[in-house]
């Protein structure tokens, strides 16, 4: 190519998980690419990608989606959620141009979303390339918790017109079948394998062999479990985000280990989570056993849940088990388990090799 290539990425800010998803496929690209110019707009926080996304990188803080809105880390606020998108498609036509007037500004050679839609939209008016990555889309999400509430069938429309204007929408496994999408080309796992170091930390933290360390983590969603009242299990140690100031005797905070998460994860005993793709993935192609709490409304859960049984180690307990920590008879059965052989994020390089096709062309 005559000129430096310029990729713009927009990552939701719901949660840490489309990072997770996004940010080994950049990675990877840009291994192919030396050359590449990444931009990458989000309202995740700038320290967070920075951990993730290896190649320096343009950030522009700014929300590009609703996502859902959150009362926790698992409670939709099904109603002002509905309302946000209301208030977001009013004018719809206008806000898809002023988008595509601030991606002429970009100058980028091609838009990637994980996983907003007026980008697309605003890409397509503006003859800019553009594809979507991730498990879901929004409007999946916004039909099975919205759909039946007024206006919402209108909202649900543009939303699939902005997806299938995209030259691709790149199905990361495990993923929602997306039947209405047209252009849906699914691929394998993305996560971002860290290395074992368990014995690096067991050391630094002063803990005997046979202790066992349990990552805690709700997956960048607001919010944290009451851990201070949990039972004491003997043997057990809790890492935990230092943000919960939990006075659990038996916690240790994350950030003092001050490693790579996927490093921790892949050097602990177990995970516990809500459901979600980069835990229940990462967990996965670490060989991680996890405990995850029961969520049954979001409709994600059930391939999620499908999948890790295939290619994992995990077990699902009641909310209020996983908040009381009415949970040690299941933990202590995963910890006992044969750990699983490693699954592998084989969707990385297929979405790196796409997207570099593409960006070459």
């Amino acid at each position: 190519m005559d000129k430096q290539p310029h990729l713009l990425v927009c990552i939701s800010g719901h949660g840490f998980g489309h990072v997770a998803q996004t940010a080994p496929v950049i990675n990877a690209l840009r291994d192919r690419m030396p050359d590449l110019r990444v931009t990458v707009r989000t309202m995740v926080p700038l320290e967070h990608l920075q951990s993730r996304i290896r190649a320096p990188f343009g950030y522009v803080r700014e929300a590009v989606d609703v996502g859902m809105l959150m009362s926790s880390a698992m409670d939709v606020r099904v109603r002002e959620s509905c309302e946000a998108y209301l208030a977001m498609h009013h004018d719809w036509g206008g806000r898809v141009l002023r988008e595509s007037i601030a991606l002429r500004e970009f100058k980028a050679d091609f838009v990637l979303s994980n996983v907003a839609y007026l980008p697309l939209a605003g890409a397509f008016r503006a003859g800019i390339p553009c594809a979507a990555m991730c498990s879901l889309n929004w409007g999946d999400i916004f039909t099975h918790y919205c759909g039946g509430l007024s206006g919402a069938h209108h909202v649900a429309r543009q939303i699939e017109v902005a997806y299938n204007g995209a030259e691709a929408f790149l199905q990361l496994a495990p993923h929602m079948p997306m039947t209405e999408l047209y252009h849906r080309k699914p691929i394998g796992p993305v996560a971002e394998v860290g290395q074992p170091r368990r014995e690096e930390i067991m050391q630094r933290l002063g803990l005997g062999p046979e202790e066992k360390l349990v990552l805690v983590s709700l997956g960048g969603i607001a919010g944290q479990l009451p851990i201070d009242g949990w039972p004491r299990m003997p043997g057990i140690r809790w890492l935990v985000p230092s943000a919960w100031r939990t006075l659990n005797p038996d916690a240790i905070m994350l950030e003092t280990l001050e490693m790579p998460f996927s490093d921790v994860l892949a050097s602990c005993d177990a995970l516990i989570c809500k459901p979600g793709y980069g835990s229940f993935v990462e967990a996965a192609c670490s060989g991680t056993p996890v405990l995850f709490a029961s969520r049954p409304d979001w409709p994600e859960t059930v391939f999620l849940a499908a999948w890790l049984a295939e290619n994992g180690l995990g077990r699902e307990v009641g909310r209020d088990a996983l908040e009381t920590g009415a949970f040690e008879y299941e933990l202590r059965a995963l910890l006992a388990a044969q750990r699983p052989v490693p699954a592998v994020p084989t969707g990385v390089e297929e979405a790196a090799a796409w997207l570099g096709q593409r960006l070459s062309a």
